[in-house]
């Protein structure tokens, strides 16, 4: 039997490099994160390490932890940024109806500072509207309308799990077209993902196995641990009962990144914060 060649398939690394995208930052709205990707250019014969000052621009990066770790508040910091500096983000919302989550949001840019821009941000209401969240193909078909109709070169779900709850089997199918999607239309995409009980709580494994960790070019992962002994207090510099929340950025395809584990915090106004690393060591 002949094999069909796909010619259109086919790229020389001087073709494909005309079309890559160069590599910059995109500011986060989190403090203390967006020293922690950067690149490396040449200067006077030495390479030196010079931060992107955001994470990198046309990423697709899953954001993942387990219950009340703060990831619906970092993707919500994340598009207020957007927001606020008059770019267009889509917030597919698949937990939470849309009138919540644009509450929560607004409240964000209010700790924040920033004067809320409503008409910046557009809501695909996935939770309340099942077709959108249990069919794959009306999900990006309703995506790629209000890319196009609204400009958006931003786009957040929360949570991707939603997409494959209860058939955990067609995890790595949906998140393959989802990110294919993405790249297609040249979007920076945060992409929650939860991790169910037992998964080891800082690494990339979430719902689905690593099913997202793979496809996606890097996984931020936010993790909280309860000081119950007086070893970990020591280690944290905590006392008994507090809960001592932890941050590490788990790869990155498209730039360098720091491999520590960092301090977090979400502070009362419910903003993230990046903290030195584990060690006081930068």
């Amino acid at each position: 039997m002949a094999t069909e060649v796909v010619k259109e398939s086919i790229y020389l690394g001087s073709e494909a490099l005309k079309q890559a995208p160069k590599i910059v930052g995109v500011p986060t709205g989190v403090e203390g994160l967006d020293q922690l990707f950067f690149t490396v250019k040449e200067v006077d014969g030495e390479l030196k390490k010079v931060p992107l000052g955001g994470i990198p621009k046309y990423s697709v990066l899953n954001v993942t932890g387990v219950s009340d770790t703060g990831k619906s508040l970092l993707v919500e910091q994340f598009a207020v940024e957007q927001v606020h500096r008059d770019k267009k983000v889509v917030f597919i919302t698949v937990e939470s109806p849309a009138n919540f989550v644009i509450a929560s949001i607004k409240y964000r840019a209010l700790a924040m500072g920033y004067k809320f821009e409503e008409d910046n941000i557009i809501l695909i209401d996935a939770a309340s509207h099942s077709k959108v969240r249990e069919d794959l193909p009306t999900l990006l078909s309703t995506l790629a309308y209000a890319i196009k109709e609204y400009k958006a070169e931003f786009t957040i779900i929360d949570s991707i799990t939603g997409l494959f709850e209860n058939k955990e089997m067609m995890a790595r199918v949906v998140v393959r077209k989802v990110f294919n999607f993405l790249k297609k239309w040249y979007q920076t995409s945060l992409l929650v993902s939860q991790k169910r009980s037992g998964h080891e709580d800082l690494s990339a494994e979430a719902a689905g196995g690593y099913a997202v960790g793979h496809i996606v070019d890097g996984t931020m992962v936010l993790a909280k641990e309860l000081i119950m002994s007086q070893y970990a207090a020591k280690l944290y510099n905590a006392q008994l009962g507090d809960i001592v929340r932890l941050f590490r950025i788990d790869g990155c395809r498209l730039s360098g990144h720091d491999t520590k584990t960092h301090l977090m915090e979400i502070t009362d106004t419910g903003l993230i914060k990046i903290k030195e690393p584990l060690g006081g060591k930068k």
